[in-house]
């Protein structure tokens, strides 16, 4: 069956000229209508329009009705009193705050406080129903990294991340270890040759399957996008993304991912979906700010609704986006296998910077958000990285509810790139490197090691979370310079 989609525009026909009005009778009637016959909606918005007191008592539109007659007629500015003030937002949001929904939180005294707030404001938000923050968490926009937040039929921009579908990715290959140690310069070379940071891109035809999707098309944003994702597909971001050589060490036998107890040969990638992702988060973080005016507190967690036009376009770009960074790795590791003459016999991927439509414990249909957080759900196999000198984690999920099904990103940074630039030098790094037995070619002291949170205590606080069936061990890191 067809669902109702009201536009602005059509609201503002029938004579609704307030914008605050018009975002609230658009998110507010949506719930109830949304199998509704669109001009049997509309005739009935007519009809309160002109007459707001035969509409009073109505359970739905009674609150429509309530706002238009506090404000009588709308004045020349076309605001409602009570409606359009700052002051007069941040009181209703505050209201609702202290209906603040159940939030797991996990190894509380390693996260800063900020992310607390942050965390703490998400969970006020009246789309919120349950959430959870991970041992790795710091602040970020909107929600903090670490977050998990389950929504009802809403989405929020930065609650998914800048870097949509940011992305692990672990290559097995049935190679000793010790082809490492007996090729490094070889292996430097390739990763040289085959991997690409930053702004630097792979000149030449690019072909692949990713481009051919009807998104391009239908949604003007991405087609004007495609070119610059043509360029970058195969490519690394700045700061913590990373194309690692190493040794995986894998703990128990795995029908599902195909390693079997032993030690062997691995690449593992983390990037994202380059431009084209923060491009989609800006450009609808934007519209979401002007449908959804939030307290200053909270703006950056401003959601789209999913039965809008707008919320289902940019459910549609993030899909896009997450298959996109999926591509890019694609192509990374295909690269470098082809580079190597050597085929690998396992993959083990997950994304942790994304949005998807799960069910609560009950039974309810939710949007979960895992701004820098893993899929935990006991079907689930993911990476969970340290720095450049720890281990990364092979894990399977646990199916916690608490953790919304989830577990940490990473990590996790315990100070900013400024304050690591401070304190590290390079003489500093090149000795935690030297002590580790790992090379690097780029990066910089802002990712030194000592940034970061210590992984394998990280570990500990997720115990009931994931089970760890292997680890990755760098030994060859190639990041971006700057």
């Amino acid at each position: 069956m067809k669902k109702l989609k009201l536009r602005a525009r059509e609201i503002n026909r029938l004579g609704f000229t307030d914008s605050d009005l018009v975002s609230f009778i658009i998110h507010h009637v949506h719930p109830h209508f949304i199998t509704a016959e669109k001009q049997k909606v509309l005739k009935i918005l007519k009809e309160l329009q002109n007459d707001p007191d035969q509409y009073r008592e109505d359970p739905v539109f009674g609150v429509i009705a309530g706002k238009l007659q506090a404000g009588g007629k709308q004045g020349a500015s076309g605001k409602f009193p009570g409606e359009a003030t700052r002051e007069d937002r941040v009181i209703h949001i505050r209201k609702l705050e202290k209906q603040g929904q159940a939030c797991e939180i996990y190894g509380r005294e390693l996260i800063e406080k900020q992310a607390l707030e942050q965390m703490e404001t998400a969970m006020m938000l009246p789309i919120t129903l349950q959430g959870a923050l991970m041992a790795d968490a710091h602040s970020g926009y909107g929600l903090p990294i670490g977050g998990v937040l389950a929504t009802q039929n809403a989405v929020i921009p930065y609650g998914v991340g800048m870097d949509i579908g940011c992305r692990m990715c672990l290559t097995v290959y049935n190679l000793p270890p010790v082809f490492i140690e007996n090729n490094k310069q070889k292996l430097k070379k390739i990763l040289l040759d085959h991997t690409r940071f930053g702004r630097d891109e792979f000149p030449g035809k690019k072909e692949h399957e990713i481009f051919e999707r009807k998104e391009f098309k239908e949604i003007p944003l991405l087609r004007d996008m495609k070119d610059k994702a043509y360029h970058q597909l195969g490519t690394s971001g700045h700061g913590n993304h990373f194309v690692d050589i190493g040794i995986v060490r894998a703990f128990t036998d795995s029908r599902e991912t195909g390693l079997q107890k032993g030690e062997y040969f691995g690449i593992l990638s983390h990037s994202g979906s380059r431009h084209f992702g923060a491009s989609i988060a800006h450009h609808y973080t934007r519209i979401a700010k002007d449908q959804c005016r939030l307290p200053k507190s909270a703006v950056n967690l401003a959601w789209l609704d999913l039965d809008t036009e707008e919320g289902l376009e940019y459910w549609m770009a993030m899909n896009l986006a997450g298959d996109y960074s999926a591509a890019n790795h694609q192509v990374i590791h295909f690269k470098l296998s082809a580079a190597l003459s050597e085929k690998p016999f396992a993959t083990i991927e997950n994304h942790h910077n994304f949005a998807w439509k799960e069910r609560l414990a009950d039974g309810t249909v939710v949007i979960v958000h895992r701004k820098g957080a893993t899929p935990a759900t006991t079907s689930s196999f993911g990476i969970i990285p340290g720095s450049m000198t720890t281990p990364a984690f092979i894990i399977k999920g646990k199916g916690n509810p608490e953790s919304l099904n989830s577990a940490s990103h990473g990590a996790g940074r315990m100070m900013s790139r400024s304050e690591a630039r401070r304190r590290f030098t390079d003489k500093t790094l090149g000795e935690m490197l030297d002590k580790a037995g790992v090379e690097l070619i780029g990066g910089g002291t802002d990712e030194a090691p000592g940034a970061y949170k210590d992984i394998c205590k990280i570990m500990e606080y997720q115990k009931d979370l994931v089970e760890t069936i292997g680890i990755f061990e760098p030994k060859i890191v190639r990041m971006s310079k700057d």
